[in-house]
């Protein structure tokens, strides 16, 4: 039993075997080869559409080649809440990294807590500020944090420093 006759109880009427109701005989076969030229007609008009499709897809498509041992940056943000699981992605958002030695931070002078933290040490105060709002002024000190460069430093509330 077919599937379409399972599921609904009546065999499945394609338009290729649609007759006007009353009219009961064997076609034979002009019937396959109506059949052929429909089936043929579909196949062709996929065939059209999977091309337009595909010519759509490879506008921006470069072949990306790495092997074991490469360095990448994955171009995606990991939400906070999923920090600890495995996520799966598209290798079209990896892009290659090129050695810079900045980038490197030497490990020892970090103590990395349980859950992969770890906390930041003041190094110098560059500059003072205030900033004013309404009826408040909050007093801020820009920073020079351990194991960054100067680019890096943050502004931060004097308060929060002093504690």
């Amino acid at each position: 039993m077919a599937p379409y006759e399972a599921l609904y109880g009546r065999g499945c009427r394609i338009p290729s075997c649609w007759t006007e109701l009353g009219e009961r005989r064997v076609l034979g076969p002009e019937l396959v080869s109506d059949t052929d030229d429909k089936v043929r007609l579909i196949r062709d008009g996929l065939k059209v559409a999977l091309d337009r499709q595909k010519s759509y897809a490879n506008l921006k498509h470069r072949e990306i080649e790495y092997s074991m041992g490469d360095f990448v940056f994955l171009k995606l943000e990991q939400l906070p809440e999923l920090d600890r699981i495995h996520d799966v992605f598209y290798i079209s958002i990896l892009r290659r990294y090129h050695f810079d030695p900045t980038h490197i931070v030497p490990v020892e002078e970090i103590e990395v807590r349980s859950d992969l933290t770890f906390k930041e040490k003041l190094v110098q105060i560059l500059e003072r500020d205030t900033n004013v709002l309404r009826r408040k002024s909050i007093p801020l000190v820009k920073v020079l944090w351990h194991n960054h460069s100067t680019e890096k430093a943050t502004w931060e509330s004097e308060d929060v420093i002093r504690q």
